[in-house]
């Protein structure tokens, strides 16, 4: 395996990263997860550029997105796989223990693993911890993902693959690591991005193909929707058979079926919307 680590390419168990580094020592650091397929990063523009928007929320360095650009690349070469989770990461770099940030520059790595294709539908459940829509790091994507472990913990030991949360104001906001729409009376809605949900590629293209509308929803849409559904990178459009104790008739249902295949005709299309 292949990693590219501050400027050049790696054998992985050769890579090295400062135990003082401050992604390690406080989560000081910005990340992006790509779906490759065959070998062929997808939507990298637009990763890349919320790469930049993360960095520049956290105060770091923006990274070099050429040279990012040729770190993917060189992975993906080296590593072939049919379907792959392509990460790439930025830190502060080497710092002092504490909050301040050193002056020896940030850290780059960008690796990639091999990833299985997702089922059609999953089973979610909602947890009790609240998103802060008005922290510091809302709708950034960084490396300060406890919280997500947590949660995504009491979903695994639930049989669910993901768990949902709301703001600090009841609202329904986003899942772990992915988007969550709803479908009612045939029209699809997902929270806004003021509500403290993360800005997603796969959300993004989702609400520009099919039409969903941003709409300020409560936690207990959950129980009455007629269809759910969740986005992300690797989900690509995943319907859900359950939310908690409730079973969503048929899924996927028919508004979530025809979001699947549209983002998929639209995706396999452009490898780069």
């Amino acid at each position: 395996m292949k990693i590219w680590l501050n400027g050049g390419l790696q054998d992985l168990d050769d890579a090295r990263v400062s135990v003082l580094d401050h992604g390690l020592t406080v989560g000081d650091g910005i990340f992006e997860t790509v779906k490759s397929v065959e070998g062929r990063p997808f939507a990298l523009t637009r990763h890349l550029a919320r790469l930049a928007r993360s960095a520049h929320g956290l105060g770091l360095p923006e990274p070099d997105l050429d040279e990012v650009r040729r770190a993917c690349a060189a992975v993906l070469e080296a590593n072939p796989l049919p379907l792959g989770r392509l990460r790439i990461t930025c830190t502060g770099g080497l710092s002092p223990l504490g909050s301040d940030r050193g002056d020896q520059g940030a850290t780059l790595v960008v690796a990639v693993g091999e990833a299985a294709p997702r089922p059609d539908t999953t089973a979610v459940i909602t947890v009790p911890w609240t998103r802060n829509e008005r922290g510091a790091l809302s709708g950034l994507k960084t490396t300060s993902y406890a919280e997500n472990v947590v949660a995504l913990a009491r979903a695994h030991e639930q049989g669910a693959s993901e768990a949902l949360f709301a703001n600090t104001v009841g609202q329904l906001c986003e899942g772990t690591g992915s988007n969550v729409f709803v479908v009612l009376d045939g029209e699809i809605h997902t929270p806004p991005l003021a509500s403290g949900c993360l800005a997603g590629i796969t959300r993004e293209l989702t609400v520009a193909w099919t039409g969903a509308r941003e709409s300020d929803l409560p936690l207990d849409v959950l129980a009455r929707a007629d269809e759910v559904f969740l986005t992300s990178t690797l989900r690509d459009v995943q319907a859900v058979h359950r939310v908690d104790g409730r079973e969503v008739t048929a899924a996927p249902g028919p508004v979530t079926a025809k979001a699947m295949r549209v983002f998929a005709e639209r995706a396999a299309d452009d490898l780069d919307p």
